[in-house]
């Protein structure tokens, strides 16, 4: 369930951008009454109304998340103002281009900060979610937390070689699909990793 709920934004992102694709027409004028212009273009309607969506459904997000628990965390916090930010440049200029780095910048924040925290701080990300559940020895939590580091590089890399060598449509679905397959992948790598020192333990 939490899974889906930290999906919410990006599938009904997904949904709208689909249904606006078969209904263009429609979209546009949707669009063009929120934004209270009568100059949408039919075929930037479905990104357009997908990124009204994505951004309502992120306010709503955090709004529930606040409401649940009295506190919001921090990366949520981020994501929310990437998406408003990217977002609204989006909407009023009417490009792509804009909410199309937005999932690039935040997969760089996360690399950013967590290197930052690693470098500087000297404190590793991971074993800070992870250390009361796991006992490892400090070069595997340090190989640990460099491994998603190089991930969330690698992601925001290839996100902007989907977006902008590829149609909108492409992208849209690798935004779904492709980067929580690559995501489920990686995760379980780690997961097999992590094992051999769980059963050493045991």
């Amino acid at each position: 369930m939490k899974l889906l709920f930290d999906l919410f934004p990006v599938l009904l992102f997904f949904v709208a951008f689909k249904y606006s694709e078969k209904n263009p027409e429609v979209a546009a004028s949707w669009v063009g009454t929120l934004l209270s212009s009568s100059t949408i273009d039919p075929k930037q309607a479905p990104i357009l109304l997908a990124t009204v969506v994505v951004i309502a459904a992120t306010i709503a997000q955090i709004a529930w998340v606040w409401f649940r628990h009295g506190k919001v965390d921090k990366m949520l916090w981020v994501s929310l103002v990437l998406v408003v930010f990217f977002g609204s440049l989006t909407l009023i200029f009417q490009d792509e281009s804009f909410i199309k780095w937005k999932p690039t910048i935040l997969y760089w924040v996360f690399a950013g900060s967590m290197s930052f925290a690693a470098l500087v701080l000297k404190k590793n990300a991971i074993k800070a979610m992870l250390g009361e559940q796991l006992t490892l020895p400090e070069p595997v939590w340090a190989r640990i937390n460099f491994a998603w580091v190089a991930f969330f590089a690698f992601m925001g890399i290839l996100n902007l070689i989907i977006a902008f060598n590829f149609s909108t449509d492409v992208w849209v679905n690798f935004k779904l699909f492709g980067g929580m397959g690559l995501m489920l992948i990686f995760v379980f790598g780690q997961g097999i990793v992590l094992s051999k020192y769980v059963q050493e333990d045991k």
